[in-house]
């Protein structure tokens, strides 16, 4: 049944002002509005949103700018120290960012509070990290021969960062999730892209933010929050990437979005990098003797993975590879049985909606694949709900190989079965995957060898290999990689989860024959940096 707005949520809604926040002030309303959806309802939520001025974006970058090289200057321990404190902000929203991102996203207030946890944790990794300083890599190579310089080298942040928030996770990659955290910690102030589908969350969190800036004792222009909607959304987006004070980009979205926002970096007169995460299919692979002796459970576990969150998530598995037989048609039913009864939960807004719609359609009208269970996505009215049912899609090896549209990200609850002749068979599917986030492998012990094979190809093709489990639920560990090859990234040798993530924001310098104080403070607060090879010259 659809949520009325409580009390609570009311009173939240009312304390927002529904603008910008550039170098710690909001700023002035201006005459492009916005509203988010509720997507349980299919009605707007009772505050309007002023997108971001030209004025406000050339202010906030600006800003940004400045903030760089007084940041640069101020000793790591005040970064993590702020670090920590905007995770501490985070965490005292409690439950109200909670509800408000809930009603803003049609998300459950559980997943959401798993996210928000997640938002906080990761802030505060990346404040150990950074006072640790190890992360930078810093080396010296002394003299290789009487008269010869030494060297220094260490990671060095780019500059000013545009982060665009992403649409499924409003907290985890959202104003303060991964991205901004990394950025942030590597020295690199932020400008974020809000969301349009979720602009009261954003708020509150670039409110938590910006007060943690302002007792740390940082520049203001550490952090602004720009809110992006109406007919300002793509023009807002565009304009960051294309400013000069801006030097890279970080973007989770989809992959028409990543790879105009990585083109437009790529004609300015100075391209950038961008950090893009876009479509993933997420492949399974069922080997024979888990299938005839687990099928049930891995039937279950697939469901949930794909259903959780309305299959809203990066890493849904959206193909599943298994040999034809008996065991097979045996695990086909029980899927199909499964979808069946999976109930409509709600999508994140209408374009999500009829994206997932349109992408159904593709699939499931090319000859020999077939729906086996669910169903597919019927029109509603513009002022209704915006759900997705659960639907389940069939087919022979044979048309996967031959049908490229097959290998897109369907984004939503929704899934393809295929079934191989043999294991031949399988190994050539998984030869044609395209990029994506992850691989999953399910084995006995006695497929080993054919787990085996199937690693090797996936090694080539995801940036994550998950062995007799989902794909769904990224935790936040050092070994971590959230990343792989195009289409699931266009940057396929990094992460965007762990520690790792902060590497994006650098790139390596090395300073030659420098004495030791005319060094940048960041490596002579390191005490010197740490102990690197000595060679000679070339």
């Amino acid at each position: 049944m659809p949520r009325l707005i409580s009390p609570t949520l009311a009173s939240t809604l009312e304390s927002l002002r529904g603008t910008s926040i550039v170098a710690g002030q909001s700023s002035p309303a201006s005459s492009v509005t916005f509203n988010s959806i509720n997507p349980e309802t299919g009605d707007s939520l009772p505050i309007q949103f002023s997108a971001a001025s030209n004025q406000d974006l050339d202010h906030a970058t600006a800003f940004a700018w400045e903030a760089f090289y007084d940041l640069d200057q101020r000793p790591p321990t005040q970064r993590a120290a702020f670090l920590a404190l905007a995770a501490e902000k985070i965490a005292a929203l409690g439950e109200s960012i909670l509800e408000v991102a809930s009603a803003e996203t049609g998300l459950a207030i559980a997943r959401l509070a798993s996210e928000r946890d997640r938002t906080v944790f990761t802030l505060q990794m990346f404040a150990e990290l950074v006072q640790a300083g190890e992360w930078m890599r810093s080396t010296i190579d002394g003299p290789s021969r009487p008269g010869a310089p030494a060297f220094h080298q260490m990671l060095r942040p780019l500059g000013p960062a545009a982060v665009f928030g992403a649409g499924n996770f409003p907290l985890a990659y959202g104003v303060a999730g991964g991205d901004t955290a990394s950025a942030l910690a590597a020295g690199c102030p932020v400008v974020v892209k809000g969301h349009p589908s979720h602009p009261a969350t954003g708020e509150l969190v670039a409110r938590a933010v910006t007060e943690a800036v302002k007792e740390s004792g940082l520049h203001a222009g550490t952090f602004s929050y720009l809110q992006a909607g109406g007919e300002r959304e793509m023009t807002i987006g565009s304009a960051l990437v294309g400013h000069p004070c801006i030097r890279a980009v970080g973007f989770t979205g989809s992959v028409g979005g990543g790879m105009a926002i990585a083109a437009l970096a790529a004609k300015r007169p100075d391209p950038i990098p961008v950090f893009a995460e876009m479509g993933s299919v997420n492949p399974v692979f069922v080997m024979p003797v888990a299938l005839e002796l687990h099928g049930r459970s891995i039937a279950d576990k697939l469901f949930a993975s794909v259903t959780g969150s309305c299959g809203q998530m990066c890493t849904c598995p959206g193909l599943i590879f298994a040999i034809k037989g008996d065991e097979f048609e045996t695990f086909s039913r029980t899927l199909a049985s499964l979808f069946d009864t999976g109930q409509a939960q709600p999508m994140l807004s209408r374009r999500t909606r009829d994206t997932f719609a349109k992408r159904v359609g593709e699939a499931a009208t090319v000859s020999g694949v077939e729906i086996r269970g669910g169903s597919p996505p019927q029109p509603v009215a513009s002022s209704s709900a915006i759900t997705g049912s659960p639907i389940l899609l069939r087919t022979k090896a044979e048309v996967f190989e031959q049908s490229p549209t097959l290998r897109e990200e369907i984004f939503g609850p929704a899934t393809i079965l295929v079934g191989c002749d043999s294991f031949d068979q399988m190994r050539s599917c998984a030869g044609l995957i395209r990029g994506s986030l992850t691989g999953s492998i399910f084995a006995n012990a006695q497929d080993a060898p054919l787990a085996a094979a199937i690693v090797r190809v996936l090694e080539m093709r995801v940036g994550r290999i998950v062995f007799n489990g989902v794909p769904t639920g990224v935790e936040v560990r050092e070994s971590m990689v959230h990343g792989g090859p195009s289409p699931a990234t266009n940057q396929q040798h990094t992460t965007a989860v762990g520690p790792r993530a902060i590497e994006r924001w650098c790139r390596p310098i090395c300073y030659q024959g420098f004495p030791e104080p005319m060094l940048p403070a960041a490596f002579l607060h390191l005490g010197g940096g740490g102990g690197g090879a000595t060679g000679g010259g070339a």
